[in-house]
């Protein structure tokens, strides 16, 4: 089996809760040695976010296992001039550093991208931010929702009498990290090619507006202002979320023969030559008739039923299941997307990525953790001892606060 795509490439993760750790996250599912660097105070905040209060009190929270399985962590205090210089020995021999302050702070702290990659010319420096490093937002402090709602996808999010809504996950943040991670694994394949590294400028909200192409380019190129449709499809109908006898199900009949299948199925064949729906445009103008119509037909069975029966005249359909019923499907179990991992007493449930590789020879290879999350300075000790680090400087740099 091939080795993952970045083994072998050296991470440095200064960053917090959610965008870079969920951007880092991708890398070390790729392969990457990633080195969490975290403040000797706490750590990273999001060891103390979580469902679990008792797995937060501990410092590793619900919220910090998801993404930080398959790390290291060190600790290093970055104001402190022992650790600044820990910090460049690091950069000397990484590849890329990650960090998501708020523009400016390293700069205030002696350590800015330029001064980093005099010391490490062929470093990926990646900084995250909501606004990106310049612009007349570029100084205000961001957080997915605020985020969310400057982006406008709150704003066609949910219906006509819900939206403005929030995606019902941080979906910024990550967007932010994932955007991050495609960018740092472009640019170390050039700095492995030219030997020069270079600076990403992540803004949260231009990946989050990048995600949503065919609003923005409706708006864009059309003139037309986008507006909350709920489970609705603006492309096509019908195509949404439909009630049926027990439960409800997605269909997405997007294309005419789809359609006359639909109609077919669910025993009302004359749909097709009702003028109202005969066109692909008609259809969308009077989606709202046409829903009814189907979700007559529909409530004469349960939503697993029809899954069935619609998915085998080949016309899209699936359930809407809860978090708790997807991560249950056997398509999710049989293809081992969620790795368990011991951690003393308890236990640690983590994801891999959203792909698998495969050799020439058809043999698959997950991208997924090699470990569980680790403990707030886990493996400071050997670090700073295959640095060259002797004990005696070790204690005195953790009595000075260094570490």
């Amino acid at each position: 089996m091939l080795p993952l795509p970045l083994s072998g490439i050296r991470v440095l993760d200064l960053s917090n809760v959610l965008s870079g750790p969920f951007c880092t996250y991708q890398l070390a599912l790729l392969g990457a040695d990633v080195l969490k660097i975290e403040n000797p105070d706490g750590g990273d905040l999001a060891r103390r976010l979580g469902a679990d209060p008792k797995a937060s009190a501990r410092n590793m929270g619900a919220s910090f296992i998801a993404v930080n399985a398959g790390k290291e962590s060190m600790t290093l205090n970055l104001k402190h001039a022992a650790g600044k210089d820990i910090l460049r020995k690091l950069v000397a021999e990484a590849d890329v550093l990650v960090e998501n302050f708020r523009p400016g702070v390293m700069d205030r702290l002696g350590l800015s991208a330029p001064s980093l990659l005099a010391v490490n010319p062929r470093l990926v420096y990646c900084a995250i931010s909501g606004f990106g490093n310049d612009g007349p937002l570029a100084h205000r402090p961001a957080y997915d929702q605020i985020i969310q709602g400057m982006s406008g996808a709150m704003s066609v999010t949910g219906d006509a009498a819900s939206a403005p809504l929030r995606v019902g996950y941080p979906v910024s943040d990550t967007v932010g990290g994932m955007s991050a991670a495609l960018a740092i694994c472009a640019a170390v394949l050039a700095a492995q090619r030219t030997g020069e590294g270079r600076i990403i400028d992540v803004s949260m909200l231009e990946a989050t507006l990048s995600t949503m192409g065919w609003v923005v380019s409706n708006y864009l190129n059309a003139g037309v202002r986008p507006t909350p449709m709920g489970n609705e499809n603006f492309t096509a109908a019908p195509s949404g979320t439909f009630e049926c006898g027990e439960g409800k199900l997605n269909i997405a009949a997007n294309e005419t023969r789809q359609f006359i299948a639909l109609c077919e199925c669910i025993g009302r064949p004359d749909l097709p030559q009702d003028t109202r729906f005969s066109e692909r445009n008609s259809r969308k103008v009077h989606r709202a008739e046409l829903k009814r119509e189907i979700e007559t037909a529909l409530a004469a069975d349960t939503a697993a039923s029809w899954e069935t029966r619609l998915t085998a005249v080949g016309v899209p359909a699936g359930l809407v299941l809860s978090v708790p019923e997807a991560i249950g499907q056997p398509q999710i179990e049989g293809r081992g997307f969620v790795h368990t991992f011991e951690d003393g007493d308890s236990t640690q449930r983590v994801t891999r990525a959203g792909f698998r590789f495969a050799d020439a020879h058809g043999d698959a290879q997950d991208s997924r953790p090699t470990a569980r999350a680790p403990h707030l300075s886990e493996h400071t000790i050997s670090h700073l001892q295959r640095l060259g680090f002797d004990a005696d400087t070790i204690a005195r740099l953790k009595d000075e606060g260094a570490i």
